[in-house]
């Protein structure tokens, strides 16, 4: 009796056994499956706070910029600074109010004595060279040539997430009535111009005046509604062309030359209408895929 009973128990308990030794590893490989879940980013948890009105949305680029501030600025009267998405083909973003009232008269100010009539580069030599397209004056400053300079480029190098090395020197531009900058691309079609730092990836566009009239920075060939906009009454025919922004100062204009994937973005191709009535001074920092030796 003794010897069937434990063949009787040897039987069922061992259905028993691997019954709940199923759920068990059942419900392990469940909660490892909702780790990974949410690690990825494909899960949430939301909670009541997240559900509020005010609370933070994922990817908002709107809110993390109206909650940053530049803490080296030292600047009690500073605006809210705000970034702005303008478009994804291509992608470009306004960062209103980027550089304070004082910063956009220094780089004037240190520029001036030193302007001489501007230039375009030859894609077949890869040199600079005179052109009707580009009638504005400008030069260049020395990428970290002052302390002042240096907290600029610092800047946007955090905005735009590309290290301040991979940046070539800031070019100050200063456009008169009439002058204009026909559409062009920031990226080189030349081997020549590409050794040192490899293709230009992204611009970033700084305005450190306001224009009475005209003066945008056009895309004619972006995606999108471009009537949308809501200056868009205020444009001049140039500017009514493409998507356009209009000058403003201390605003910085961020696009990107080339995709996520490494190509060329022919949407890229931009322009400055010309000034109508007024001054436009502008300052630009190309960036480069790779350390720019400068």
């Amino acid at each position: 009796m003794a010897v069937k009973g434990r063949q009787q128990y040897g039987r069922v308990g061992p259905r028993k056994t691997s019954s709940s030794t199923l759920v068990l590893y059942g419900l392990i490989m469940l909660s490892l499956l909702i780790v990974i879940l949410l690690a990825l980013g494909i899960l949430s948890i939301s909670s009541s706070t997240n559900a509020s009105k005010d609370s933070p949305r994922a990817h908002d680029l709107s809110f993390i910029s109206h909650n940053s501030a530049h803490s080296d600025d030292g600047d009690e009267e500073s605006k809210d600074q705000w970034l702005e998405v303008i478009s994804w083909e291509p992608r470009a973003f306004v960062f209103h109010n980027f550089l304070s009232k004082e910063e956009c008269e220094y780089l004037i100010s240190i520029a001036e004595p030193h302007m001489e009539k501007s230039t375009v580069v030859d894609s077949e030599t890869g040199k600079s060279t005179d052109s009707r397209v580009r009638t504005s004056s400008g030069t260049f400053l020395a990428r970290g040539r002052d302390k002042i300079v240096q907290r600029i480029e610092k800047r946007i190098a955090d905005f735009t997430f590309i290290p301040v090395e991979h940046g070539e020197g800031l070019q100050i531009l200063h456009y008169e009535v009439g002058q204009k900058y026909e559409p062009h691309y920031d990226y080189f079609m030349d081997e020549f111009n590409t050794q040192n730092g490899g293709q230009r990836i992204a611009t970033v566009l700084m305005y450190l005046s306001d224009v009475e009239e005209g003066g945008e920075t056009v895309f004619p060939a972006a995606k999108g509604n471009i009537s949308a906009v809501p200056w868009w009454n205020e444009l001049s025919q140039c500017g009514k062309e493409g998507l356009s922004i209009k000058p403003k100062m201390g605003d910085a204009l961020l696009f990107w030359s080339m995709k996520p994937d490494a190509t060329l973005d022919p949407s890229s191709l931009h322009g400055g209408c010309p000034v109508i009535r007024g001054n436009k001074w502008s300052s630009t920092k190309w960036m480069r895929v790779h350390e720019y030796k400068a």
